[in-house]
């Protein structure tokens, strides 16, 4: 009787990545640690104020698309597995931190809505242009409350109401 392939362990996994895509995780698991970390003790106007910067100039490493999708794929996986809920604030505030560094310039976009109680729920997803980058899967189901940056104009950033 033949067993089934055990998974790769986690240190296995680790061992087979390459050394940008280390260096990567690294960097979420500290972004997003300083990320919860701002959250849970500062007001949070100045949690924004500290994402507010402007991004660095673009490097021509990768693609912009190709970037995105690493750092998607970095933000994924260490939110899975860092010690405290890692939610949509700290993940969207940690894929634009790693992305303004690339030089990628992202809009986080801020959500509410009703669950069927009747309380409200609020959501974070995080776009560059016209690219996804996290937290849109269920954007759909938000009201587009603000943007940040602020888009240009009012219609901009309210829209008819719904997020896109």
């Amino acid at each position: 009787m033949s067993r089934a392939p055990r998974p790769a362990t986690l240190a296995a996994r680790w061992r087979r990545l390459r050394w940008r895509d280390r260096a990567l995780l690294a960097e979420a698991l500290l972004v997003i640690s300083l990320a919860r970390l701002a959250l849970v003790t500062l007001p949070f106007r100045h949690v924004v104020r500290l994402a507010a910067t402007r991004p660095a100039k673009t490097r021509a490493d990768d693609p912009e698309a190709q970037i995105i999708g690493r750092t998607r794929w970095a933000v994924r996986a260490v939110a899975r597995r860092v010690p405290f809920r890692a939610m949509c604030l700290e993940q969207g505030l940690t894929a634009r931190v790693l992305l303004r560094r690339r030089g990628v310039a992202t809009t986080l976009h801020y959500g509410v809505a009703k669950d069927r109680e009747g309380r409200l729920s609020a959501h974070l997803w995080v776009r560059a242009g016209a690219l996804d980058v996290i937290g849109t899967e269920n954007a759909d189901q938000f009201t587009l409350v603000a943007t940040f940056p602020p888009a240009e104009r009012a219609g901009d950033m309210f829209g008819d109401g719904r997020a896109r």
